[in-house]
């Protein structure tokens, strides 16, 4: 049932974060006692703020209310950002995380970390042990952002932005 409540708010939800300028990246149905949680994730270019994330958070409850049939009673409405542990699943996701290391669990072979570089619908270039490479989105089972509490070495920024692949698109 959960489900199948999502399927059906889904486009509506969608519809109103896209509308301030923002994608859906999830939407998540619950029953939680007799009210149903709605946990909307959602994502932008640049991320997502605070101020933001209250007034999406207004906007989706106004459409909620707006859907009342649907939802059939009462309901909590959670409205987040995806967090740092997110997997990168999408081009978009690992356009968001450049110059951010990432460990990544490859379809076959053994699990490594690099720093993501630029990025397309196929892959994105990764600075890995020093060397410059080509991730296939095919290629990866899984892969996140690792934790960093310093910045970037330069040098590794440096070797990422004078890509020559980049530089010949």
């Amino acid at each position: 049932m959960a489900g199948e409540l999502a399927g059906r708010l889904e486009p509506i939800v969608a519809e109103a974060v896209s509308g301030a300028g923002f994608e859906l990246d999830a939407l998540e149905v619950q029953q939680a006692g007799r009210r149903k949680l709605v946990k909307v994730v959602v994502d932008g270019e640049d991320g997502v703020g605070l101020d933001e994330v209250a007034e999406l958070s207004r906007t989706v409850s106004a459409v909620l209310d707006d859907q009342e049939h649907i939802l059939a009673g009462a309901y909590t409405l959670e409205v987040t950002s995806p967090g740092v542990d997110r997997p990168l699943s999408k081009p978009r996701h690992w356009r968001r995380a450049r110059y951010r290391l990432v460990r990544v669990t490859p379809v076959e072979g053994a699990a490594y970390a690099g720093r993501v570089g630029p990025c397309d619908e196929e892959g994105a270039r990764m600075l890995v042990d020093g060397e410059l490479r080509t991730v296939r989105y095919t290629e990866v089972a899984k892969a996140v952002i690792e934790i960093e509490f310093r910045q970037p070495p330069a040098e590794e920024l440096r070797l990422l932005e004078s890509d020559p692949k980049e530089e010949s698109k």
